[in-house]
């Protein structure tokens, strides 16, 4: 069928076309008949009916005593009515009601009697204390319904009903394809330019949460053959297949042609970001999905084209995604050709819940795993501003986002390992942290935006750290400043300082390659400070706009081979073994609001800051003094 390559149809309507043509070729779920002890949480093919009645028999419903109810009649307190042993007969909880017999006394309520005869004080009622037959469920009644999940209650009252054996709708197999020449399997050492295969791990949970078995069929270089080879196996195996990369229009992208050829494409662009380069298509009745490489796109349009598919053949509506109204803490930017997602962490500050949207690369796998909720900008939307009210689709229970000390700042190491110790000490409290740099951080604050900020502003002026900026942008007070660290700042390095780099002004050397943080951030800022310092203008130094967000990507790109110097702390630059120049020990503390201080969060913050735990991690760490951190600093 021809298309239009890279089309970019709407989301909703190419998941409404899509599953209208799979109807239309036949796409509809199998049955299989299962013992029902396997049954929790299958969907029923057909109506489960009862075979037996539950219970079968007239059974006792206590201990105690089967007796015929007239003979008590009269029975009360002051006119008592013993009954012989002949009258009656001693039962136990599930016995059978003996022939003759239509009412039980519990044991509570009979006294004993030398001869073995029992005296009872209140009249029985007929049928008292008797499951009647059929009382749960009677032979030949509806114990379920078609398409209806099955629960653990459930087993029991089909076994109860004699039903031993029900048919259920077959668990939807995916062959997932992973295709690429650079693609490896995971492993700890990969050599430069091998692209490590975990797209597939992350499907097969995905398929699992919803109720799908999935196949990963062995990696398949870049050639147009084996890749048809491919698909054409998965779609004769499997129940659906995905084609994992090369659904863009790259040379080596060969996946819409393989199933034009084997099949029928739909649509080869989706108007969705994340995502855009997503192949709808076909072999007949078996849907064939052509997913891009990059993990964040392949995770959103799993979530968006396939999951309808498998809610379709396992006859589950779909449960609307829980929402909540946020604000947002900084800008977010979309185009009108597209609908985005974008992903945020959050957390509730003074009773509002807040929204920090995370990095929005394609290849960030981990801003999903960081991720308190999606942010869906529909198409027409060119995106929201700072402190806008916006609804977001929740990945987080509210209970968490409640128990979620926001900190919004420069960014420090020390801050993971401050959540961690956090959760460590109550399994009940989280931090959700966002790297925007120390002035970043002070907005956030003033803005109400944050519960701490993490800022290391050095005053040029008086060389004093932090208490400046804060007398300026907090003239009325209203928050207060925590100590933490001091930290060494420096010069990471290649391992070996290849270059020879022995004072900050040879960042300046011709051939020299330099990695920056944001301006905005304390160590930015420092830089600038050293710079004009040494009388070095900024356009002469190699790099210097490349930016990073972290010290630690930073570090990154000095281990990878991808720069030559960048200013950062010891502790990231030990994490990947560089060489480190330093060049002086700076504050790093902590920004408090007044109406966070006393919060539980903060208490708990502040009394893992003064622990023994957080000093001994820190001083392993390496590149930090820790001069009573927890106290408050005077801001005059």
């Amino acid at each position: 069928m021809p298309f239009t390559y890279l089309t970019n149809m709407p989301l909703e309507q190419a998941k409404r076309d899509y599953l209208s043509l799979l109807v239309e070729h036949g796409y509809a779920p199998k049955t299989q008949v299962i013992p029902v002890q396997q049954a929790c949480g299958r969907v029923t093919a057909e109506a489960v009916y009862a075979h037996i009645c539950a219970p079968h028999y007239a059974a006792s419903a206590m201990d105690g005593v089967a007796v015929t109810a007239r003979d008590t009649f009269g029975a009360t307190e002051t006119t008592p009515v013993t009954l012989r042993p002949d009258q009656f007969m001693v039962l136990d909880t599930g016995d059978a009601i003996p022939e003759g017999r239509d009412a039980v006394i519990m044991v509570e309520d009979i006294v004993k009697n030398y001869d073995g005869s029992i005296t009872i004080h209140s009249a029985a009622a007929p049928w008292q204390h008797i499951r009647q037959i059929g009382e749960d469920v009677c032979a030949g009644e509806m114990i379920l319904p078609a398409h209806t999940v099955v629960s653990p209650s459930a087993i029991g009252a089909m076994l109860a009903g004699g039903v031993l054996e029900l048919s259920v709708l077959c668990k939807p197999l995916v062959g997932i394809i992973p295709t690429g020449d650079e693609i490896v399997p995971p492993c700890t050492d990969p050599k430069p330019g091998d692209i490590m295969e975990f797209n597939s791990s992350i499907f097969s949970a995905m398929l699992d949460q919803w109720g799908a078995e999935s196949k990963t069929y062995p990696i398949v270089p870049d050639r147009f053959d084996e890749i048809k080879a491919a698909v054409s196996k998965a779609a004769a195996e499997c129940d659906i297949a995905i084609l994992n990369a090369g659904s863009s229009a790259g040379r080596e992208d060969f996946s819409a042609r393989v199933i034009g050829e084997l099949g029928q494409v739909l649509y080869h662009g989706i108007a969705m970001k994340p995502g855009k380069p997503a192949i709808l298509g076909c072999l007949g009745a078996k849907p064939v999905l052509g997913v891009p490489g990059y993990p964040v796109s392949g995770i959103i349009v799993i979530e968006e084209l396939l999951k309808p598919l498998i809610e379709y053949w396992l006859s589950t509506a779909a449960a609307p995604a829980p929402t909540a109204m946020a604000t947002l803490t900084r800008p977010v930017v979309s185009g009108l050709k597209y609908q985005e997602f974008v992903r945020v962490r959050m957390g509730y500050v003074g009773g509002k819940l807040m929204a920090s949207p995370l990095n929005r690369g394609s290849g960030m796998v981990s801003s999903f795993m960081k991720a308190d909720g999606i942010l869906p900008i529909p198409q027409e939307v060119e995106g929201y501003e700072v402190g806008e009210q916006v609804q977001v689709r929740l990945l987080s229970r509210e209970d968490k986002l409640r128990n979620t000390l926001v900190v919004i700042g420069s960014h420090d190491p020390l801050l993971d390992e401050l959540a961690n110790l956090m959760h460590l000490k109550n399994c009940g409290v989280y931090m959700s942290s966002a790297h925007v740099g120390s002035m970043g951080g002070i907005m956030a604050i003033r803005r109400g935006e944050a519960h701490a900020a993490g800022c290391h502003l050095l005053d040029t002026e008086t060389g004093e750290y932090n208490r400046s900026f804060i007398r300026k942008y907090f003239p009325k007070g209203g928050v207060k400043l925590l100590r933490c660290v001091g930290r060494q700042q420096g010069l990471m390095l290649q391992k070996g300082n290849p270059l020879g780099i022995e004072r900050f002004a040879d960042i300046a050397r011709p051939g020299l390659r330099y990695v920056n943080r944001q301006k905005g951030s304390g160590t930015r800022i420092l830089t600038d400070y050293l710079c004009k310092n040494a009388g070095l203008t900024t356009d002469s130094i190699y790099g210097y706009e490349r930016e990073e967000l972290t010290h630690t990507s930073v570090a990154a790109q000095l281990a990878s081979g991808s720069a030559d110097a960048g200013m950062g702390i010891y502790s990231a630059a030990r994490l990947y073994d560089l060489d480190f120049l330093p060049v002086c020990i700076e504050e790093y503390d902590l920004l408090i609001p007044d109406h966070a201080w006393d919060s539980p969060l903060v208490r708990q913050m502040v009394e893992v800051l003064k622990s023994q735990a957080f000093r001994d991690k820190l001083l392993a760490m390496g590149g930090y003094t820790l001069d009573r951190p927890g106290e408050i600093i005077s801001i005059d």
